[in-house]
């Protein structure tokens, strides 16, 4: 029997909706599903997006859909997906609201959800004064007083790029020290290292006034630049079976260059399946996991 789709694309953000753009111009019949709970819906603009420059998120996502919804060939539905599973040569996706749809290919663009240090203040912050891509928010914060708090060993090479943006503390938190190669670099790039740990954050949110440290002073900053540890938002990838790469912050699906997991039939896309996490490096790594689950389909796998 024919499946209902020849792709369901889970995931409606930068990737999800790059994946299903390039299979909906193939002509093929596409569902698109999404949650409506983008990672990046803490910020009000995005940055460094060719063409989107300054424009929020659910602008670029709700132009982005509604082109998508003009190729007769898509369906997109508002929930999220709950399972996934192989069943009869075909992919069946079950949502939350239970109903389910069968595909002979999946890309998962399912995002990744962010895990702040359990720091007072940290969180209603997020996305406004708190941040975590210099590239996205750097320029706006140009010129001001900076902290880049660690949370892994990894922090150092935030420290030594964030001072292109403005004067730089770097709060180790007892979790990082720099090498002498390391501290030689910072003291050229005039970082100003602080080893007293970080035990609450400053102001009135979500913007920032300073940090207080344990021993009691108070530093004066005005942004803060902190790498979040990364979950899965959905376990439809572990469902599924398919193997994850451990990293510094947290585990990414496993890909090849084609975007096709371990599991074949099954590809991911966007802040699931790359370290490397901005809008277009998911929009570019969507496209590839579209037009290489459209050639699957033409060639198999």
């Amino acid at each position: 029997m024919r499946s209902q789709f020849d792709v369901i694309v889970v995931g409606g953000s930068f990737a999800g909706l790059s994946a299903a753009m390039q299979l909906a111009r193939a002509r093929r019949r596409v569902l698109v599903v999404d949650g409506r709970k983008p990672r990046n819906r803490f910020t009000a603009h995005s940055h460094g997006f060719f063409g989107q420059d300054g424009n929020s998120p659910a602008e670029i996502i709700g132009e982005a859909t509604a082109q998508l919804g003009r190729y007769p060939t898509v369906d997109i539905v508002t929930t999220e997906a709950d399972t996934a599973m192989r069943a009869d040569g075909s992919f069946v996706v079950t949502l939350t609201d239970g109903r389910s749809f069968d595909a002979d290919r999946i890309v998962l663009a399912t995002g990744v959800r962010d895990e702040l240090p359990p720091l007072p203040g940290l969180e209603e912050r997020w996305g406004v004064s708190v941040l975590h891509c210099p590239y996205c928010h750097g320029y706006e914060v140009a010129d001001k007083r900076l902290g880049v708090l660690a949370t892994n060993a990894l922090s150092i090479h935030q420290a030594l790029l964030i001072p292109d943006w403005g004067p730089t503390t770097w709060f180790t938190q007892g979790i990082a020290e720099a090498t002498s190669q390391e501290a030689a670099l910072l003291a050229a790039r005039n970082v100003r290292v602080e080893r007293a740990p970080v035990v609450e954050v400053l102001g009135n949110a979500p913007e920032i006034a300073g940090v207080r440290l344990a021993d009691g002073r108070v530093v004066a900053i005005d942004a803060l630049f902190v790498g979040p540890h990364t979950h899965m938002a959905s376990n439809l990838a572990l469902q599924l079976g398919c193997e994850f790469d451990d990293g510094p912050v947290g585990s990414t699906i496993r890909v090849n260059e084609s975007k096709q997991t371990s599991i074949p039939g099954v590809f991911a896309a966007g802040d699931a399946a790359s370290a490397w996490t901005n809008a277009t490096f998911a929009a570019a790594a969507g496209v590839a996991a579209g037009v290489a689950a459209h050639r699957s389909l033409i060639f198999g796998l």
